[in-house]
């Protein structure tokens, strides 16, 4: 009943798009009784004001000026806050709607003033559970605008460095900003990646001391998912980046160019990674099914091993079980002792020839 449920809900999560007009403002995430929180960084190599916007009209204080501004919005449920602010900015109602549409793949747009770039921040909950949060970035020429669905991001080191002028960012221009969250939300995959293969190793570990638990293909089966999850949410940023490394843009000067080069570096390697715990999982699977198989050998052999003792034994207790009047042994004054005694050396040669064979333990 559960299972029809959730079927039921995402059905109804993909059918909020169908027949909208095209630029409609259609919130598809699972946050919505988030609040609406403006944050804004505008600095320039020797000042910087940070502060908490309260309206939507101070926005567009910011959009031309000598400073660098980043603006950062939670809440993406208040879809006619966002509008507002797509207005002030000129965006393009297409930009707008995959802004709110948090199932978008990962993606570039290039206007002819600003950069759309659609990505996903990963992390874990208390309960390791990988929570995927769409992030969306406008890059303008003095200001990044983000977008989140509610408060909470990887981007707490971007905003200390602003505030204590650690590194080069002060300086530059607003591409080495929205470098430097991107960083911030690539960097957090190499953790990602850590706690996936620790998972891994784990699993892997239990599997071959032989004391798997009777769940263990419920952790695998959840593992592989995470995985899958994992690997669509990052691979798609491959070919984002490679297209800001090519320069094809005004808005990415040279200088800031091999930085995106490095953010793809890093890239290649998680998504090298990605794949060999692709394939460290699907050999979980494969040893988890040799061990369920090895366990039911064990015990067939167990139970062969029974049959072939008492085979013979049943073969005597069933031929002098017969109701032939004639069987010599039947008068012997000895005979049932006999016939024990022969089963029972029958019994115990059969054990030391399994023993001798290894087939016991």
């Amino acid at each position: 009943m559960v299972r029809k449920s959730a079927k039921k809900k995402r059905t109804e999560e993909y059918k909020k798009h169908i027949g909208q007009v095209p630029g409609t403002l259609v919130y598809t995430g699972k946050k919505s009784d988030k609040d609406f929180h403006l944050e804004c960084f505008d600095y320039t190599k020797e000042n910087i004001e940070e502060s908490i916007l309260l309206n939507i009209e101070d926005v567009i204080n910011y959009k031309d000026t000598d400073s660098v501004t980043w603006i950062n919005v939670d809440g993406l449920k208040h879809t006619d806050k966002i509008e507002a602010i797509g207005k002030q900015y000129d965006l393009h109602p297409l930009v707008l709607e995959d802004i709110v549409n948090t199932t978008q793949r990962p993606k570039i747009d290039i206007y002819d003033d600003y950069l759309f770039v659609v990505l996903k921040m990963l992390y874990y909950d208390d309960k390791e559970n990988i929570v995927i949060e769409q992030v969306c970035l406008v890059l303008g020429k003095n200001y990044v605008l983000t977008f989140q669905e509610s408060e909470g991001d990887v981007f707490g080191h971007i905003r200390d460095r602003l505030r204590y002028a650690n590194g080069r960012i002060r300086g530059l221009k607003s591409d080495y900003l929205m470098y430097a969250l991107i960083d911030a939300v690539v960097d957090n995959y190499f953790s990602i990646i850590e706690t996936l293969g620790n998972k891994i190793e784990d699993l892997e570990t239990e599997l071959f001391t032989g004391n798997a638990r009777e769940d263990i293909n419920v952790e695998v089966q959840q593992l592989k998912r995470e995985i899958l999850k994992v690997r669509r949410a990052i691979f798609p940023l491959r070919e984002i980046i490679s297209r800001i490394e090519k320069g094809e843009h005004r808005l990415i000067y040279k200088r800031t160019i091999t930085y995106y080069r490095d953010v793809y570096d890093h890239l290649i390697q998680v998504s090298e990674n990605i794949d060999i715990y692709r394939e460290m999982i699907w050999s979980l699977m494969d040893m988890y099914m040799t061990t369920i198989s090895n366990k039911m050998n064990e015990v067939m052999k167990v139970l062969t091993i029974m049959s072939s003792i008492f085979i013979p034994l049943t073969f005597l207790a069933g031929l002098y079980g017969m109701n032939f009047k004639y069987i010599p042994e039947l008068e012997y004054r000895y005979g049932y002792f006999v016939l024990l005694g022969v089963m029972l050396l029958m019994f115990v040669g059969l054990l030391f020839y399994f023993k001798r064979k290894k087939w016991l333990r």
